[in-house]
């Protein structure tokens, strides 16, 4: 029988560009066709040819209660029904404010949006409005969105296509940023020594997920908060991958590091495009209208994005979800690793609340240099073989994975007895 999915694919190419409307969609980096999706149920996918998939990408982590979670369909019809959006104020959004002001301790004031990349580059251009300031820090790997500034060695699907940098970045923008190594104390402190008056902010992944899972270094996470305030500099956590995902407050709360701005996305839209940004009271005032830093969106805030959110956001707030999450993503890593040991295969794995990383090193990487060490190649031979067994992980070798609440035990152990079939004809 033909495959559906890659007739979908080749029509797709005469349309699309690459025949994806994001880079990483197109298995470019893992070779053959990518899967075309037509329905999601809990822990579950179906693609175009009806095959069903456990799902670990769970539309790259929004879905940590699963998909069509009740709850979150029915807010979404409720407020659907009223309504797809005003371009103006709703009760909604001062719902989801007071929510997340409450939520996550550092937020004293909130800004809704549409996106990741419009929550990081707001963040970017309310740092240098406040500070007066244009130079910025980000790290090696390390993925903020598409705006130009922040598109200077990322990760996530840049990475993948080994083109951590984009074309049709100007050059007078891309040296206004500098990029250092995740985890990396001594050059942090030398790059602040050096220039830390012309910084006006540092922005970093607290857990970074798009160069695969990295953990920060506590030392790391401790110098990034005592130098930016030394120096004046403003800390933005990109929390638009870990917020509401390894824990109820986040990075920020699981790590006790305050910043002055964070940004969040995924899971507080519940699969719908919503994001925010927030921060200390004194530097949010400096937005539109009220601020001289200009930001707008005619879908910021919109109802039914913000409804799928607040069921979302009202589901992990239920008592035991972060621990029962948090087994189930350390049960997934572990066995992976011990099916990998059992065959002497160099292999890896590690989780942090909904989030794991797999890697085919001994050892899990803490840096850019480390991570780019793994073998792509193994990556891509586990990758399908696990596909063809039911199993639909990341079509890259540097993204994180992500189990949600619907996940079973039983189906972390199918995945665990699958990668140990695969690993058993290595």
């Amino acid at each position: 029988m033909d495959s559906r999915n890659a007739y979908l694919f080749e029509q797709s190419q005469h349309l699309i560009p690459g025949g994806v409307n994001s880079p990483v969609r197109a298995f470019k980096s893992v070779g053959g066709v990518p899967l075309f999706f037509k329905r999601g149920q809990g822990a579950y996918v179906w693609d175009a040819d009806n095959t069903r998939y456990i799902d670990y990408v769970g539309s790259w982590g929004p879905m940590i209660a699963g998909h069509c979670h009740p709850a979150v369909i029915a807010a979404v019809q409720d407020a659907a029904a009223h309504g797809l959006g005003f371009g103006a104020p709703t009760e909604a959004e001062l719902e989801m404010a007071e929510l997340l002001c409450k939520l996550v301790p550092c937020i004293d004031m909130v800004r809704m949006l549409s996106s990741g990349t419009e929550a990081t580059m707001t963040a970017i251009r309310l740092a240098r409005g406040f500070t007066g300031r244009s130079r910025i820090i980000k790290f090696e790997g390390c993925y903020h969105g598409h705006s130009d500034g922040l598109l200077v060695k990322a990760g996530s699907g840049a990475l993948t296509f080994g083109q951590p940098s984009s074309s049709g970045v100007p050059a007078e923008i891309a040296a206004l940023t500098t990029v250092l190594n995740y985890n990396d104390v001594a050059g942090l402190e030398q790059t602040f020594d050096e220039i830390g008056k012309e910084i006006a902010a540092v922005i970093v992944e607290p857990v970074a997920g798009n160069m695969n899972l990295i953990l920060p270094k506590r030392e790391f996470l401790d110098a990034l908060r005592t130098l930016c305030t030394k120096h004046g500099a403003v800390l933005i956590l990109d929390e638009v991958m870990t917020g509401f995902r390894v824990s109820l407050q986040g990075a920020a709360g699981y790590y006790g590091i305050r910043p002055d701005l964070v940004t969040l996305g995924k899971v507080m839209g519940g699969g719908l495009p919503a994001a925010a940004l927030g921060g200390r009271h004194d530097i949010m005032q400096y937005l539109a209208p009220i601020g001289p830093v200009y930001q707008a969106g005619t879908l910021s805030g919109n109802p039914v994005a913000i409804a799928a959110g607040l069921a979302t956001l009202k589901l992990v707030q239920q008592p035991g979800f972060y621990e029962r999450l948090n087994t189930l993503s350390r049960n997934l890593a572990a066995g992976l690793q011990q099916a990998a040991h059992e065959h002497n295969i160099a292999f890896s794995a590690q989780s942090i609340g909904g989030m794991f990383g797999i890697y085919f090193l001994s050892t899990p990487p803490t840096s850019y240099t480390e991570v780019m060490s793994s073998s792509k190649e193994a990556f891509n031979r586990f990758f399908h073989a696990m596909l063809n067994k039911g199993i639909y992980m990341a079509p890259s070798a540097f993204e994180a994975g992500f189990v949600s609440y619907a996940h079973t035990d039983a189906d972390i152990e199918q995945t665990i007895t699958a990668a140990k079939n695969i690993f058993s004809t290595w």
